[in-house]
């Protein structure tokens, strides 16, 4: 399928924090879901360049943020009715000079599916450690 990625805009916040609080809930079901909050979406992407995936009418299908100063994947959040159709994948290759350009990331060890898609997309365990949502392996794509 063909998804429009694109930088994001004021208006599409209330949207964007719909799927950080409804997939952080749904995912991350070893944490208590009442310390997820609709305005963490803004708050932890502060300074950080944010894509979004449309899909063909128009529907946000996920987003990916970005810290450009350390080529760190912040978050990438996909709803999950479109999980598992490409989406990551798209918003991947909105990185700039992908797949030329190493990138890293934190995944949560007990967030199989993530880890089994960033995987299947060239990312290797490169660290570890604790979060208050448990333990993580950070991630990195390293350019062949």
């Amino acid at each position: 399928m063909n998804y429009t990625v694109r930088n994001s805009r004021p208006s599409d916040n209330g949207q964007l924090g719909d799927i950080y609080l409804n997939e952080r809930r749904q995912t991350f079901t070893w944490v208590d879901p009442g310390k997820f909050s609709h305005e963490d979406f803004l708050a932890h992407s502060q300074g950080e360049i944010v894509w979004i995936a449309e899909a063909p009418d128009g529907e946000i299908a996920g987003f990916m943020t970005l810290w450009a100063a350390d080529d760190f994947i912040h978050m990438l959040y996909i709803r999950k009715e479109w999980q598992g159709r490409g989406v990551g994948t798209a918003l991947l290759k909105a990185l700039p000079e992908w797949p030329r350009r190493k990138y890293r990331l934190k995944c949560l060890i007990n967030n199989r599916n993530a880890k089994t898609f960033y995987a299947g997309r060239g990312f290797v365990v490169t660290g570890s450690g604790t979060s208050a949502e448990g333990d993580y392996e950070e991630l990195s794509f390293i350019p062949a």
